[in-house]
């Protein structure tokens, strides 16, 4: 059965003061033991499942692009195990990337580039810790496209210091300019133990973020960008896959440190720490669950998705009847959700408030 792949590359050559992912300093040396590493776990799990195929192969970080040799090599060693037609998917910072490393990874079977835009605004770039301006990033999704990547995406950052509703539409207006297929939209979220955790940061209220939000959904609709998830929005056949795979409840394996698997069964992490991933002889995972899990995350995944949550499933897989959910719906205001004889799905309206009424369709 073909599965999903998530390698973890977890250097970045400094860190964002709003980021929380597990990353260290770049450095080659470490990149290329690293890469030895993975390698060495991927003929492990190879070697113990004889039919094992990846359908989606994605490289997430981190600053994976810093790493397109060691990336290179690791598309070598696991060429014969991807199914044809996957979709193999590389986040790229834009100060980080080139035409020669696009190019080499384009000869290597990568064929999706992600790359962290987050604003077509300079001073809200500068804000946010970003090493590159508007110019870069426009250049390297271009310089993306010349190299033969039709299938590009670009992440937008909501509710973020210094935005305001016109730098928005500007920024959007921005992003749906370029060769894009996909964009991701994310509202910014204060982590702790983050340098802007530590700030005393301006940023939009309730009311604020809501009409961020929608804003954003509305014009991205407008300019040919369907939305699919919460926060993903997609040219028509341009959506996520290996993404899809995880709200969806199908399995992935998961390599490095901070790597997540749900594989043959099992779900398992691997801790944050890349010396005792590099130095051991398979990844030192801890399984966390052996199931697939419950009905109340089955739906808070598949709730995310435009596509929604499908009665038939809910009861063959859980017992849970359509009866039931739709008893839930009376507690839940008309505009937030929307029903047909099939399905139960969330509005954008359902999005902005996505955790209170998944709460109320899953308390059964």
């Amino acid at each position: 059965m073909n599965k999903g792949l998530y390698i973890h590359i977890p250097f970045c050559l400094s860190k964002c003061p709003y980021c929380d992912f597990y990353s260290v300093a770049f450095d080659s040396d470490t990149a290329n033991r690293y890469k030895d590493a993975v390698i060495r776990n991927l003929r492990y799990y190879l070697s113990q499942n004889e039919n094992l195929r990846f359908d989606t192969v994605y490289f997430g970080g981190g600053t994976p692009i810093l790493l397109w040799r060691e990336i290179c090599d690791i598309m070598d060693e696991i060429q014969p195990y991807i199914a044809s037609g996957a979709e193999i998917t590389v986040e790229a910072n834009p100060c980080c990337t080139d035409e020669n490393a696009l190019c080499s990874l384009k000869a290597h079977n990568v064929n999706r580039v992600s790359f962290g835009l987050q604003s077509g605004i300079d001073n809200e770039l500068k804000a946010l810790g970003r090493r590159h301006n508007s110019k870069v990033g426009a250049d390297a999704v271009k310089t993306a496209y010349k190299a033969g990547f039709d299938n590009i995406s670009g992440d937008i950052m909501l509710g973020i210091p210094l935005q305001t509703s016109d730098s928005l539409i500007e920024t959007i207006s921005y992003m749906t300019s370029l060769p894009l297929s996909h964009i991701s939209a994310y509202m910014l979220k204060i982590e702790p133990d983050t340098p802007f955790s530590k700030r005393q940061l301006i940023l939009p209220d309730e009311d604020g973020y809501a009409n961020i939000y929608l804003e954003t959904v509305e014009r991205l609709s407008d300019k040919g960008f369907r939305q699919y998830e919460i926060s993903n929005f997609a040219k028509t056949g341009a959506e996520s896959r290996h993404n899809l795979r995880y709200w969806r409840c199908e399995e992935y394996l998961g390599i490095g440190p901070a790597a997540h698997s749900y594989f043959n069964g099992e779900r398992f992490a691997v801790g944050r720490d890349l010396r005792a991933f590099i130095e051991s002889e398979v990844q030192p995972a801890v399984i966390t669950e052996r199931e697939c899990g419950d009905y109340e995350e089955w739906a808070m995944l598949k709730l995310r998705l435009s596509e929604g949550l499908d009665f038939d499933t809910a009861e063959k897989r859980f017992g849970i009847t359509k009866d039931d959910i739709l008893k839930k719906c009376r507690l839940i205001p008309d505009d937030l959700y929307k029903t047909d004889d099939k399905t139960i799905s969330l509005t954008p309206k359902g999005f902005l408030v996505s955790n209170a009424v998944i709460g109320i369709l899953t308390d059964i």
